[in-house]
């Protein structure tokens, strides 16, 4: 029996299913937004947890969008400021979004927690890259 690895198409897993994540997490963000509210009644808590799902929202879509570019070949740093750029653009139409999602408001708070979100992961992704590594000295006698 073969290898379902080897007969997989290197298209799909490289191309397509990466940009379909992408894809799907920005609908849930936007499935979110549409919500005409997501408050709880915990006071101040409500507020802390609806902001840290802002930054973790938009730290995993930038993320995603990283992965999604990253694997059609474009360089890892040129890669990774595209990726942040696309997710501050989306998070700055999420805002405008939710200006006409009655019960919600657009605010630039908002877009700054995501940008602190987006922030965040560039800087996890730009730690945890592989390092390159110099060619090894030959010793001259």
């Amino acid at each position: 029996m073969s290898d379902p690895r080897q007969t997989e198409n290197p298209f799909i897993r490289n191309a397509v299913l990466p940009w379909l994540a992408a894809v799907l997490w920005a609908a849930l963000i936007f499935y979110l937004s549409a919500r005409p509210s997501l408050k709880t009644n915990w006071g101040v808590w409500d507020f802390i947890l609806r902001k840290a799902a802002h930054m973790a929202e938009f730290a995993a879509l930038s993320l995603l969008l990283w992965n999604a570019i990253r694997r059609r070949g474009m360089a890892f740093s040129r890669a990774l400021a595209l990726a942040a750029a696309a997710a501050f653009l989306y998070a700055c139409s999420d805002e405008f979004h939710q200006r006409y999602v009655p019960g919600r408001t657009g605010s630039f708070r908002d877009v700054a927690i995501d940008s602190a979100g987006i922030i965040v992961m560039g800087f996890i992704i730009f730690r945890l890259r592989p390092k390159k590594t110099a060619p090894a000295k030959v010793a001259v006698r």
